[in-house]
């Protein structure tokens, strides 16, 4: 039998890529359900800030236009959201200065959770919902969650995250496994006031990088917010926050990152001192962080996307980090999620005029999908090795050329 076209779509994940992939259905009217497995928008951490350039277009295209003029207004630094061009500095942490300085294009650099919000606006999103598993039918597929639910659709588009449940199921876990990277990552949130954060954001105003060249210690930095965004403006308690991102490539014999807040940070502050250690401004900044800032070990993991058999006619398709998950040294990640969100409910907008099968709608979703993630995949993951070699690095490297594409 054929699948039931006015049974809805069931996205799993109420992430970037679900939020986006429901309000390009609701755009079109194409009926949706999706659902996630926390209690709501806020309750677990949701990342720092991210980086949107060349999916801003296809963004456009599916968001009412109330929304999508929402993006600009939670850019990190508001002050520079409207340049046409900002500064690009990547410093050799040796010495604090500048090995490349430009004018670059200027793209969004926004607040992640708050982006998350404006994508939920209007969005009936279905929480405490653990995607367990699915069964496939004569006419759709059958969704069951870890409350015993079950809820049955036309198609599930599942952007359950890098971890994806239905990756596994669609392909067995064995070539599902993620790829470890021998990268160790400790990310903070910092927050101060003007004077705290000043090393931090003299550099440049919204991110910049750097590497030591002896230690290949690498540096992240990018704004998370501004006074004018988090709404403490005017209050006796201003404050800026800071994403600060610090990756070295691990040695054999060294020890795992400590478990604990302060080990991180005591870590992060003793990368900083190995070898002839970074140069004193950023070094005594680094030494001032308390305790009780966040931080974070995430482990770097990628997924080259490789070929997987149309399941079932259709029924079933993954996307966003499920289907790509890559480093995050090109910024690109949330680009190509959303980018997928946008091409899969084009196709589904095919199947559902009858112009094609459904069968052929995901098939060219996903052939699509794969070839241009897995570039990205492996472009992000030779941008994260390249970051941490300061004295071979070019401008032509995946981590500083333009990660923009035409679409």
């Amino acid at each position: 039998m054929s699948v039931q076209a006015d049974l809805p779509i069931i996205i799993v994940g109420a992430g970037l890529v679900g939020l986006t992939l429901a309000q390009a259905l609701k755009s079109e009217g194409i009926p949706f359900e999706i659902y996630e497995r926390d209690s709501g928008l806020n309750s677990r951490y949701g990342g720092w800030a991210i980086s949107l350039h060349w999916a801003m277009k296809p963004l456009a295209s599916c968001l009412p236009p109330e929304l999508y003029a929402q993006i600009p207004k939670i850019h990190v630094h508001p002050e520079v959201a409207d340049r046409d061009r900002i500064p690009s500095v990547y410093l050799n942490l040796e010495t604090g200065k500048p090995k490349f300085a430009a004018e670059t294009q200027s793209h969004y650099r926004v607040h992640r959770i708050k982006l998350r919000e404006i994508l939920s606006q209007g969005i009936d999103i279905k929480w405490n919902k653990a995607f367990t598993g699915y069964k496939v039918t004569n006419d759709g597929v059958v969704v069951s969650f870890a409350d015993g639910t079950e809820v049955k659709g036309a198609i599930l588009a599942a952007a359950d995250g890098k971890n994806s449940r239905a990756k596994s199921m669609l392909m067995g876990r064995e070539k599902a496994a993620l790829h470890d990277l021998p990268i160790a990552f400790i990310g903070l949130k910092l927050r101060g006031d003007e004077e705290y954060m000043k090393p931090f954001h003299s550099v440049a105003p919204v991110l910049w990088q750097g590497t030591h060249p002896a230690t290949g210690v690498y540096i992240f930095c990018s704004r998370v917010s501004t006074p004018q965004l988090n709404g403490s403006a005017g209050s006796e308690k201003e404050y800026h926050e800071v994403q600060f991102n610090m990756s070295w490539i691990m040695k054999e014999d060294e020890s795992p990152i400590p478990a604990d807040n302060a080990g991180k940070i005591a870590k992060l502050k003793e990368k900083a001192k190995e070898g002839t250690g970074f140069y004193p401004g950023l070094r005594k900044a680094l030494e001032s962080i308390t305790d009780d800032q966040e931080a974070l070990d995430i482990k770097l993991q990628d997924w080259p996307t490789l070929d997987w058999d149309v399941c079932s006619g259709g029924r079933v398709t993954i996307l966003g980090d499920a289907a790509h998950p890559m480093t995050m040294y090109r910024g690109e990640a949330a680009n190509h999620g959303m980018y997928d969100a946008v091409l899969l409910k084009n196709q589904i907008q095919l199947w559902r005029n009858g112009k094609k099968s459904l069968e052929q709608a995901i098939r060219d979703f996903q052939t699509e999908m794969r070839i241009r993630a897995n570039e990205a995949v492996l472009l992000s993951r030779q941008a994260c090795f390249d970051s941490h070699f300061l004295d071979s690095l070019t401008l032509a490297s995946p981590l500083l050329s333009i990660k923009r594409r035409l679409v």
